[in-house]
């Protein structure tokens, strides 16, 4: 590591950036380990930042890239949150929690992420500020691929965005690893659901670690729309998984494996979504 510097104003963050890249360090829990011995290159720590931490409820809810994984999960947030705090509870072990962000999270880009799916099925968006300003992506389009996203090297991803419309409803988030914590998940999902006269007229379903990004089920969705609380699991099929999802073999499972889990695990995600 050449240098070191740890802003207290995005004005701030957003110069010494302009000026030369750096590594940002938004926790360190993803950057630390990769790192080896010491950190190469100059960096850039955002956890000093007053503004890029903590929770405001608006048109939606935003939440700041620095804010930890701890804070997201003992938050009081609406019930179709649940899903989103169930994934928070088991992003590493508590040390990992209480260091971790949800802005780190995401620029990390892990297939096996926990957060991801969560935010998916919330619609979420993120907003990045640079030299030339701000803007928002979905964050479907800013996850491009493993380690890869749309964030340009004079860029600060500054908070993740959940709109109105998806704060409705109920949701629940499962994963499947060889233990309980500190794993590189096999699969997980996470469902979002809204009931209206005892069936369902909205759904959002996304799995992770079963392909590059995780992603969104549009046919498994579909199927679940007017499906009653006892018949919605049983309308889910391998087969629209298996349209969208590209699960690889390794040596926590093979893609056989990991396709069947996901199956499941989608099956109990919207079964406990809609207790």
């Amino acid at each position: 590591m050449r240098s070191y510097a740890r802003p207290q104003t995005l004005d701030e963050a957003i110069g010494l950036i302009a000026q030369a890249p750096r590594r940002i360090l938004a926790g360190g829990t993803d950057l630390y380990p990769a790192a080896g011995a010491q950190l190469d290159g100059d960096v850039l720590d955002l956890t000093g930042i007053p503004a890029l931490c903590g929770m405001m409820r608006g048109d939606g809810l935003r939440i700041g890239a620095c804010t930890t994984w701890t804070a997201i999960a003992e938050a009081d947030l609406p019930p179709v949150l649940r899903c989103l705090q169930q994934a928070a509870r088991q992003v590493g072990g508590r040390q990992v929690q209480n260091a971790g962000t949800i802005g780190g999270n995401l620029c990390n880009a892990s297939p096996a992420a926990d957060g991801v799916p969560p935010l998916l099925a919330l619609d979420a968006g993120v907003e990045l500020s640079g030299p030339s300003g701000t803007r928002q992506l979905p964050l479907a389009q800013f996850l491009t691929g493993p380690r890869q996203t749309r964030r340009a090297a004079d860029e600060v991803l500054t908070a993740v965005i959940l709109p109105q419309a998806a704060l409705q409803g109920q949701s629940a988030f499962v994963k499947l690893g060889a233990r309980a914590y500190l794993v590189i998940s096999i699969a997980m999902v996470a469902a979002r659901v809204e009931v209206t006269s005892g069936r369902i007229c909205a759904a959002a379903v996304a799995v992770g670690a079963c392909s590059g990004v995780a992603q969104r089920l549009p046919m498994v969705e579909a199927a679940l729309i007017g499906a009653t609380a006892s018949d919605g699991p049983g309308r889910i099929r391998a087969a629209d998984l298996a349209a969208v999802l590209s699960p690889i073999d390794d040596v926590r499972a093979t893609a056989a494996y990991r396709l069947a889990a996901a199956t499941e695990l989608v099956r109990r995600a919207v079964r406990e979504a809609l207790a």
